[in-house]
């Protein structure tokens, strides 16, 4: 397929779709389109079993709804798009995250990486691995569990609600909501990050108290976001 449409020819049928001026035979075109990644995709989810403990879950093409409708809400062309096809990762915290994210950029050393914990979108936090797999893109997601967590009750909201939730939008108390969670999970890595460097380093007294009340904060801030999700979760 990446031999028989040229670059111009993909971006003027991402206009027809987005544009809603498309035919069956634009369809057929975007459905071939979207299989083309499927062994680009293969070879990276066998890479990352091969080479770490990982076990990633994805699929090989984005749908043709979702294609249609990221088309619609960006200002993006379709053959910029990068996840077209991709696989996730989710792994315990966010220090298992920094090494799981290290491992993969040697085994795809020319990889782009999206780093949305520094600049979280609508409150979503995770990273995306871009990989270049023989010239064609592969998105790797890797999140912690609570980041994990926080997109599949964003998800769950959008789906049973307004699906504007994951990009900003729907009612007010429900954004709110999700940026105080998020803003706690950041608290929580903060939290892991620091206990992690002072259990790996000489610690004295003064260093041991520390990582005590670490813990013991850890534990209070999880309880408190998990009861904030928890509360959208039955309401909704």
């Amino acid at each position: 397929m990446k031999d028989q449409l040229t670059k111009s020819q993909v971006d003027r049928l991402g206009e027809r779709l987005r544009n809603e001026k498309y035919n069956e035979t634009d369809l057929k075109l975007l459905d071939e389109f979207r299989r083309s990644f499927h062994e680009a995709y293969e070879k990276t989810v066998k890479a990352i079993r091969l080479r770490t403990k990982a076990e990633p879950s994805g699929r090989p093409a984005k749908s043709t709804t979702a294609i249609i409708e990221k088309l619609k809400r960006e200002s993006i062309r379709l053959s910029q798009f990068q996840d077209i096809a991709g696989c996730r990762i989710v792994v315990g915290t966010i220090v298992d995250q920094n090494q799981i994210i290290s491992s993969l950029i040697k085994i795809f050393p020319k990889s782009k990486i999206v780093d949305r914990r520094l600049h979280p979108s609508h409150g979503y936090r995770g990273v995306h691995i871009i990989v270049d797999v023989e010239g064609q893109w592969v998105e790797i997601q890797v999140r912690s569990m609570l980041q994990h967590l926080w997109a599949e009750v964003s998800e769950k909201l959008s789906d049973v609600g307004d699906p504007s939730i994951k990009y900003g939008g729907g009612k007010y108390d429900i954004q709110a909501a999700l940026q105080e969670s998020s803003s706690l999970i950041a608290q929580i890595e903060s939290s892991e990050i620091r206990i992690a460097y002072l259990e790996e380093k000489k610690f004295d007294s003064k260093d041991k108290l520390e990582l005590i009340e670490l813990r013991k904060n850890l534990g209070q801030i999880k309880k408190e976001m998990a009861k904030n999700l928890n509360k959208f979760i039955k309401n909704y």
